[in-house]
């Protein structure tokens, strides 16, 4: 077993013990932090931004198929802490194998704990290194229509496997905890629910005025806000079909990946004549979004279903009131004082953002006791939550 370092990192009121200041060199499953500009790509980032930031006594190495480079993926490598480890040997010749052949890179690297941060793991067992899996959902069960065949089988087969061969597994929300016990029979006491967070830019203060940030995006004056992949899951539609029931001062803008489905939203919005008070920003810059945020009226999220919902959290950041779904984890996200509505009901939907836009006072204080829930969703608090559990694991048994 590693030394023991005796100092402690900065961390405010917490409890320490000197096991967990325990040395540790902890791999990652760096593939979509590298490839992945949202999503899965911002959770795998900011579990090693975290971890190195908090924990700054550990190792940390990235290991992933190829190198991209990207700002937040920049800064994170420039730490002394993390490095960035590319296949080496048959893994280099054949990169589409690449989790199968890279035990070896694993155990070049005297990695202790490997964590799977997208719902994967090397297939081959690691001999000296513990293995954790973070699953965010399983939807492709829960809504195999919006998934091709093939994928789904391949998903249940990586996802399951990696669940069995897992030394611990950690869930994004209690509703994926119970969805893995369900679909794949995986006894309860190997999951640990651990939420994400959300980047700390949503939490700082702006430094520029909402008016010249709406001017420089051409963005109304008035308006409900979407952010996440354009897609039929995220149920953009229902909240295109709430604008009829609006006044025509009100507007939505959208900000996601264009899919095929934005030509059915667009196409709807066209025949009733709300084209004009929707508005469609793709590739938004990341760094924006929190004045995007705060700039809304509302944060509208009637998505079928999630594994978690990291935007909402993001909203609550910014102080923006949120309306989400039923249905599924929303409310772990949301808190008790965001409202929720059923994703198939546009006039219910539509009674919610009125209940917001003519009532000053709630919009207030939704936007005052959401911030106080999201702290609940602290990096600090995250970090220490992850760490206990490495460190649970490399206890003798």
């Amino acid at each position: 077993m590693s030394k023991i370092k005796t100092f402690k990192p900065a961390f405010r009121n917490v409890n320490y013990s000197p096991y967990l200041c325990t040395i540790m060199n902890i791999g990652f499953d760096a593939k979509r932090a590298v490839q992945n500009n949202t999503g899965l790509g911002n959770y795998s980032r900011f579990v090693v931004e975290t971890l190195s930031q908090y924990f700054p006594y550990n190792k940390y190495c990235m290991f992933a198929p190829k190198k991209q480079q990207n700002n937040r993926l920049k800064t994170l490598l420039n730490r002394p802490n993390v490095n960035f480890v590319l296949p080496s040997g048959i893994n280099k010749i054949l990169p589409s194998a690449w989790r199968i052949l890279m035990k070896k890179d694993i155990e070049a690297q005297n990695v202790q704990i490997f964590h799977g941060l997208s719902n994967e793991l090397p297939l081959r067992k690691q001999k000296n290194a513990k293995t954790v899996v973070t699953i965010h959902d399983l939807i492709f069960l829960r809504y195999p229509q919006f998934y091709k065949p093939a994928d789904r089988i391949i998903y249940r087969l990586k996802f399951k496997q990696a669940c069995l061969n897992a030394n611990a597994i950690i869930a994004v929300s209690e509703c994926t905890k119970q969805d893995i016990i369900r679909f794949f029979a995986i006894p309860e006491e190997k999951i640990t629910v651990i939420y994400q967070s959300c980047h700390p830019q949503f939490h700082t203060n702006p430094t520029e005025k909402q008016e010249d940030f709406q001017k420089k995006y051409n963005l109304p004056q008035k308006f409900i806000l979407s952010v996440g992949s354009i897609e039929e899951r995220k149920n953009l539609l229902l909240t295109v079909k709430a604008l009829k029931y609006l006044p025509q001062t009100v507007h939505l803008v959208a900000v996601g990946k264009k899919t095929p489905y934005l030509q059915k939203v667009q196409s709807y919005a066209q025949k009733n004549h709300l084209q004009a008070r929707l508005h469609v920003l793709n590739r938004f810059p990341f760094e924006e979004l929190p004045k995007l945020y705060r700039s809304a009226a509302a944060f509208v999220y009637p998505s079928l279903f999630e594994g978690f919902g990291i935007p909402i959290i993001e909203a609550l950041a910014c102080g923006t009131p949120v309306i989400a779904a039923t249905g599924s984890c929303l409310r772990e996200a949301g808190g008790p004082n965001s409202l929720y509505v059923d994703p198939h009901n546009e006039q219910q939907l539509a009674e919610s953002i009125t209940r917001i836009l003519n009532s000053p006072d709630a919009a207030k204080e939704m936007s005052e006791k959401g911030k106080i829930y999201v702290r609940k969703f602290d990096p600090e608090i995250i970090a220490k939550q992850m760490m206990a559990l490495y460190n649970n694991l490399r206890q003798p048994a």
